[in-house]
């Protein structure tokens, strides 16, 4: 079974192939890491001996949400087992620079693609006693060959209901790599459910709750957010509108009503966090062609004149600081296909908090948020103004709002410990 699925990758991959190259050749995609994804030539590392308090947990996170989450996971596991080494693999060019970013003194790499040979040679290669996927990464063999030489688990394990559908579809081929999991540690009840109907077992399957939830910073006066701050020159008394980890409608969306409406509301300042880096650039010609002044976050080497309201972030791992300035939030990939983004930071900071219908990535979130009335949600142009009008011109309501969406953060905290507890049992 494994050569076969071997087989159906290289296929795929020599049908993909033309797209792959474009890429390459256009954006730089896909050239880095080429020979820990398709060789496995990940950094080689020695035994962890025969000290039975000696382990190494190999995590694999995708992309920046997840690399972002295990950084409450990781301070957890350093102070109850210090002497536990976590190595960190992703899947994005993001991801991987976020992680050498954030966690420059552990050991970061790409993970391999889902080819035997691959997987076969970074195992030899980490030697883990604990393989971890965040939140969910089926691959077969990747799972399989993990499998046979130490235990694998899911955390923080989400399974959306088009997802769901499709593994269903698949379930013969499915069930056996799920069976091969000895344990998932999954976000909700819902989630629980329908990772049963795939083909998990009770046993393998807790309820622990969303490690997103404990990560989100709450304070306001923390060293980064104070020192951004100061760096982008604003001021006590000015609102900041933060859109974050937007896409293309989000940033029209903005632009359009900063352009229109920058005089009515003249201590307001934009601030705007694309989602992607490689767009970047195109956000920047965007906010040229708006006609106003704005600066790149890159191009911040010394305060911001108080003057300058519209602010374009164009670097990596920042968000969470930068929420923590916002008075409105507008949470990105929501107004278009994406699925939305991570709602919890601004909510934890106390910002009003809004985003638009297309939220399915974090439905149950969402839900939570709106029936506490801690969130808004915009399905058009007129009522992303009405609702920037309502929190400047009632601004004790909106705290209200943002009060409350902190308050129902703090109360969701927990799933951290609730995990490690499970990750314990190797």
């Amino acid at each position: 079974m494994p050569y076969l699925r071997n087989l159906a990758y290289l296929v795929l991959l020599i049908l993909l192939l033309p797209w792959l190259l474009i890429s390459v050749i256009t954006k730089g995609k896909y050239r880095q890491g080429f020979g820990a994804k398709f060789l496995g030539l990940v950094p080689r590392l020695p035994a962890t001996g025969v000290d039975s308090s000696q382990r190494r947990i190999w995590l694999h996170a995708v992309s920046v949400g997840e690399v972002n989450l295990l950084q409450p996971v990781l301070q957890e596991l350093e102070q109850r087992y210090p002497d536990w080494e976590c190595v960190i693999s992703t899947t994005t060019r993001t991801g991987f620079d976020l992680a050498r970013q954030k966690y420059s003194s552990r050991t970061v790499f790409y993970c391999p693609l889902d080819f035997s040979w691959a997987v076969k040679t970074a195992l030899k290669r980490i030697q883990p006693d604990l393989f971890i996927l965040i939140e969910l990464e089926l691959w077969p063999n990747l799972i399989h060959y993990t499998a046979k030489k130490c235990p694998v688990k899911i955390i923080n394990g989400r399974l959306s209901e088009n997802s769901s559908r499709g593994y269903k579809k698949l379930g013969f081929l499915i069930r056996p790599t799920l069976r091969k999991l000895s344990h998932i540690a999954v976000q909700n009840e819902q989630y629980a459910q329908r990772f049963l109907e795939i083909g998990a077992t009770a046993e393998q399957v807790t309820v622990t709750g969303s490690i997103k939830f404990d990560g989100a910073e709450s304070n306001r006066a923390n060293e980064k957010t104070l020192a951004l701050k100061q760096l982008a020159g604003i001021q006590d008394d000015d609102v900041v509108l933060l859109a974050g980890s937007t896409q293309v409608e989000e940033e029209r969306l903005c632009l359009r009503f900063f352009n229109q409406h920058q005089s009515t509301y003249p201590n307001l300042k934009l601030i705007l966090v694309p989602r992607h880096p490689e767009r970047f650039d195109d956000v920047a010609d965007m906010c040229k062609n708006a006609g106003f002044e704005f600066i790149r976050r890159s191009a911040m080497d010394q305060p911001v004149p108080s003057d300058i309201r519209v602010l374009l972030i164009d670097v990596i791992g920042e968000l969470g600081a930068w929420w923590g300035l916002t008075d409105i939030a507008l949470v990105g990939g929501s107004m278009g296909s994406r699925g939305g983004q991570n709602m919890i930071e601004p909510a934890a900071y106390g910002a009003a908090v809004c985003f638009g219908p297309n939220t399915w990535n974090f439905k149950d979130i969402v839900e939570l948020l709106l029936h506490h009335q801690a969130a808004k949600v915009i399905h058009s142009t007129e009522q992303f103004e009405e609702f920037i009008d309502w929190c400047i011109h009632t601004s004790e309501q909106a705290q209200s709002m943002g009060k409350a969406a902190a308050e129902l953060v703090a109360l969701q905290q927990g799933a951290t410990r609730r995990t490690v507890d499970i990750l314990s049992f190797l």
